[in-house]
């Protein structure tokens, strides 16, 4: 069974009451909770546990880590985020949510500054599938619609996706890259954009479904990392 953790930063929910109404578990319990009725082994962490929630032991025991955060970014050690990289490194998947696009182990992985446009305006989202092929769109139609979203606005300061699987268009105007995968060492990212602590948007069945094929897609493929270094050689190299 593919064991998950959903880690959030927990701010939003004790500090907005509009946000704790909206998810009263938190986002992580909201995410936690569809995760689970796809039988998948689940637990949350969250900023204020020890060592953030991310002990080695839960690294250890991790495939796939969902990530959301957005007002103490600042606040996640960099030992611990030295740690979640290796495992990333070593084949664990990583799903970053949302705000979690400036998240310290985002730009570690990505190499830049992970900036972009935005603004809040109640403004309609549509993300559109431009890859239908990929396994992370099964079961999504042509596009997801939002009645109600942050703009997130080109240019998204990252390296070139792997893959580009969706990309919103917001009411103001604006477009973005809104579903992109990566590889680093032996793991695999997906960066989905949705999730405004504001709005109910991880209560939409699509939202989920894309969600839940990403982690089967980010998951470690069972196999060991390559080895580097000094290597002897397979074959008898003859004198010159």
């Amino acid at each position: 069974m593919t064991r998950v953790t959903v880690w959030n930063e927990n701010r939003h929910e004790q500090k907005n009451p509009v946000v704790s109404e909206i998810y009263p578990k938190g986002i992580h319990g909201a995410i936690a909770e569809f995760l689970q009725s796809d039988n998948y082994e689940v637990r949350t962490a969250t900023l204020d546990e020890p060592e953030h929630g991310l002990t080695e032991e839960v690294l250890e025991n991790t495939d796939v880590l969902v990530w959301w955060g957005h007002l103490a970014h600042h606040e996640v050690q960099d030992e611990i985020v030295k740690k979640v990289q290796q495992r990333v490194l070593d084949g664990m998947g990583l799903i970053v949510l949302h705000s979690g696009h400036f998240s310290k182990i985002f730009k570690v992985l990505m190499g830049t500054s992970c900036d972009l446009k935005w603004r809040e305006a109640d403004e309609k989202e549509r993300l559109w599938v431009v890859d239908p092929t990929h396994p992370i769109a099964e079961g999504i139609g042509e596009y997801i619609e939002l009645e109600k979203e942050e703009m997130y606005g080109e240019h998204f300061d990252i390296p070139a996706p792997d893959e580009l699987i969706f990309t919103s268009w917001f009411e103001g105007g604006e477009i973005f890259r809104s579903g992109c995968t990566f590889k680093r060492g032996n793991g695999k990212i997906f960066y989905f954009r949705p999730g405004h602590e504001t709005y109910p948007t991880y209560y939409n069945e699509q939202v989920q479904q894309v969600i839940k094929n990403a982690v089967k897609y980010v998951k470690p493929v069972e196999r060991k990392r390559p080895v580097y270094g000094n290597a002897q050689p397979l074959e008898t190299i003859s004198a010159k």
